[in-house]
């Protein structure tokens, strides 16, 4: 009991303490990249990625459509995969990130799980980057892609970057996500393993029986329910960093909370918090969650 209450008190400062560290690096902190704090622009997305978007903010557009042009990686487990970030911004954001990463400015856990990383709202990159691209563009694809999931209904986020490297993060075990939908997007480095791998919804009871393994591709997108039990391999050689959006819907959640499957007893937090609202969205019709 003593290491619960240790925990929940750990939790209740997490808003205030991440918001004091934002505060500290938006007054003293230098990017070495400062045009990625810049509105995202379409010159920084892949082409496939703008073009799935396009399509899917189309008239007449279906599911059918929008899987011609992105890869299957599992029709059953329902995991797709298309390029999102241009080869120059993958790089470009990555050495903002090891900038920051070698700076003495405060950084705080990407997650309960990954020690090493960058949360991106407290280095500045959430309303630049993170937000239109939930708005613009991964919300019409996940629109048509889990309709079920709440993908027409995304209004928050909680973006970080993992890092994995020799002496630090090695692997990760299995779990699954604080997130209706998750965008896990690998920007580099050069890296042998690490690869993902996919068992079925956490409800299920053999959910690890015949796991999926998905390998990375620097630029490429891999789109997933959050409730997919998942976790990493082993890293081999080199570094992999991985831009991880936890992307979430409040008329769902409000019903159910997904990762105690009860409804959420809340507690007032700033920004995004874990995605929760008071009121419903007035746009969400009831009977098209169910």
């Amino acid at each position: 009991m003593a290491e619960l209450e240790e925990e929940v008190e750990r939790r209740q400062r997490l808003g205030q303490e991440a918001a004091a560290r934002k505060a500290l690096i938006a007054r003293s902190y230098h990017p070495v990249r400062p045009h990625i704090y810049n509105t995202l622009q379409d010159e920084a997305l892949a082409p496939e990625f703008l073009a799935a978007a396009e399509y899917s903010t189309s008239p007449g557009a279906d599911l059918e459509g929008l899987l011609q042009r992105l890869e299957t990686v599992s029709g059953e487990k329902r995991i797709y995969r298309l390029p999102v970030f241009t080869a120059p911004f993958c790089q470009a954001l990555l050495e903002e990130l090891e900038h920051f990463e070698h700076s003495d400015m405060p950084k705080g856990r990407p997650n309960t799980m990954n020690n090493y990383g960058v949360l991106l709202h407290e280095l500045g990159l959430d309303e630049p980057l993170v937000t239109p691209l939930r708005e613009r563009f991964l919300q019409p694809l996940m629109a048509l892609l889990y309709p079920d999931c709440g993908g027409g209904w995304l209004d928050s986020h909680r973006a970080f970057v993992v890092k994995y490297a020799p002496g630090q993060d090695h692997e990760l075990g299995c779990h699954y996500d604080n997130a209706e939908l998750t965008l896990n997007v690998a920007l580099g480095k050069a890296f042998t393993g690490g690869a993902l791998y996919f068992g079925d919804l956490f409800q299920a009871p053999s959910a690890l029986a015949r796991p999926l393994e998905v390998e990375h591709v620097v630029g490429r997108g891999i789109l997933h329910r959050g409730g997919q039990l998942h976790g990493a391999r082993p890293l081999g050689t080199g570094e992999r960093w991985n831009l991880v959006v936890w992307l979430r819907a409040s008329a769902v959640r409000n019903r159910l909370c997904p990762m105690c499957c009860r409804k959420p007893d809340l507690v007032d937090d700033d920004g995004f918090g874990d995605g929760f609202t008071r009121e419903e969205p007035t746009t969400v019709d009831a009977c098209a969650l169910t």
